[in-house]
């Protein structure tokens, strides 16, 4: 019969595609909005400078306490390191592979990274997306990836241009309404 322990240390053991980043087309950029840049900015800074350095103290402690198998404090705070270490190595990949570009930009009348795109679909439902980096993807606040069907689809159009998305459905085809270039917030 194995340990409690053993069977805890097998779930630790870092995944090699836990660090795998999100794909990006071959020979393409990591573009990124400045608020993007600087959230993940943010969240390696608060890793290093204040969960790390708290966990390794409870790690201390709980490694003091004697018996290391059969210490949940040390088994689950050395594996939240491995976690946290894992996460910090991912995002300084991301940031040293990144090319900031700002969307605030004038005069620019094509769908490119960083558009603000309304478009309505054939069935007339009206959306408004902004097209961001791989890293700040978020389709609550309508922000999707460059690299997304919808993107691709939008991307080199104009103000009432329509384009075609190839979806598993099938096809369709959007309108685009409005095309700006604002900064976003974080």
């Amino acid at each position: 019969m194995r340990k409690l322990a053993d069977i805890e240390r097998e779930r630790a053991q870092p995944q090699d595609d836990e660090d795998a980043q999100p794909a990006l087309p071959p020979g393409a950029k990591n573009y990124i909005t400045p608020a993007g840049y600087a959230r993940l900015k943010n969240e390696v800074q608060s890793l290093l400078d204040k969960e790390r350095p708290q966990l390794v103290k409870v790690i201390a402690w709980a490694a003091s306490n004697g018996d290391r198998s059969e210490n949940a404090d040390y088994i689950y705070g050395k594996r939240r390191l491995r976690e946290i270490d894992r996460r910090i190595r991912f995002l300084n990949k991301r940031l040293e592979i990144a090319e900031v570009i700002d969307p605030a930009r004038p005069g620019v009348e094509q769908v490119f990274f960083g558009a603000t795109v309304t478009y309505c679909d054939s069935k007339g439902v009206e959306r408004t997306i902004s097209i961001v980096g791989q890293d700040e993807v978020d389709p609550p606040r309508g922000r999707i990836s460059w690299i997304s069907p919808v993107a691709r689809a939008l991307t080199k159009a104009r103000e009432g241009d329509v384009v075609t998305l190839r979806t598993p459905a099938g096809i369709e085809e959007l309108e685009i309404i409005a095309l700006r270039y604002v900064a976003l917030p974080a």
